[in-house]
C-alpha cells in the first residue's frame, strides 16, 4: 500500500509546507471518488479539522514570526515570505496568522 501526502490547504489555495497541513492518505482515499480531490465533503471536513487544531494550537492573540516557525515548525524563509506583510508593532494578529494558514479565509 502506497502512502501519500496531501496538502489539506492546497498550494494553489496558498497552503504552506508545515506537518499540520499534511494529511497521510491512500492512493485511492487520495484521488478516489471519496477523496478530497473529487468530493467536497471530504475535503471540507479535513479543513475543519485542520482549523479546529491551529485554534486550540494557537491561542495567544498576538505571534511574532520566531514563534509561529517554533509552534508550526515552518522554514524560516517560507514563514517570513507568509507572514512578513501582516507584522504589526504587538506581533501578527491571531486570526491573521489563521486565516493566512487556511488560505486566506475561516471554514
Amino acid at each position: 500500500m502506497i502512502i501519500e501526502r496531501h496538502h489539506i490547504i492546497y498550494r494553489s489555495q496558498g497552503g504552506l509546507d508545515f506537518e499540520l497541513n499534511y494529511k497521510y492518505l491512500t492512493s485511492t482515499e487520495h484521488r478516489g471518488n471519496n477523496g478530497p480531490h473529487k468530493c467536497k465533503e471530504t475535503d471540507l471536513k479535513y479543513k475543519l479539522e485542520l482549523q479546529e487544531k491551529l485554534e486550540q494550537l494557537l491561542t495567544k492573540d498576538y505571534y511574532n514570526i520566531k514563534e509561529l516557525i517554533d509552534i508550526l515548525g515552518l522554514k524560516e524563509v517560507q514563514a517570513n515570505r507568509a507572514f512578513r506583510k501582516l507584522l504589526k508593532v504587538n506581533g501578527i494578529e491571531r486570526e491573521k496568522v489563521l486565516r493566512r494558514l487556511m488560505g486566506g479565509r475561516l471554514y
